[in-house]
């Protein structure tokens, strides 16, 4: 597997040819603010509850959820106007919906099998 050596945040990181941590552990908030700095994105408090949904549930399942579980699991946080949707969530994470969100959130994957 093709990874690079990166400095970030002060520290030393491998990722993957597509961008994302190699390993789960490495990650901390200091590292998702540098991630999410590098991309233009100013993480709110929306965020940090998707980014810390996507690592409590990758913990857990080894795999990243969909968008569709994301939403039902903490959608009614996220939107207190009505119904919180797919095209809120892209809207969240404007360069790459899910995938962006992964990437920030240190899962290692290079890929969602349901973005």
């Amino acid at each position: 597997m093709f990874t690079t050596t990166t400095e970030l945040a002060g520290r030393t990181l491998e990722f993957n040819k597509a961008g994302y941590l190699v390993s789960f552990d490495d990650w901390d908030r200091e590292i998702a603010q540098a991630l999410a700095s590098q991309e233009g994105l100013a993480l709110t408090e929306r965020h940090w509850k998707v980014i810390e949904f996507l690592r409590a549930y990758y913990r857990i399942h080894e795999i990243p959820p969909s968008p569709r579980v994301i939403i039902q699991a903490i959608g009614q946080e996220l939107s207190v106007y009505g119904p919180y949707t797919r095209k809120h969530l892209e809207a969240l994470f404007l360069n790459g919906g899910c995938k962006q969100a992964c990437r920030i959130a240190g899962l290692p994957r290079a890929y969602c099998q349901f973005c």
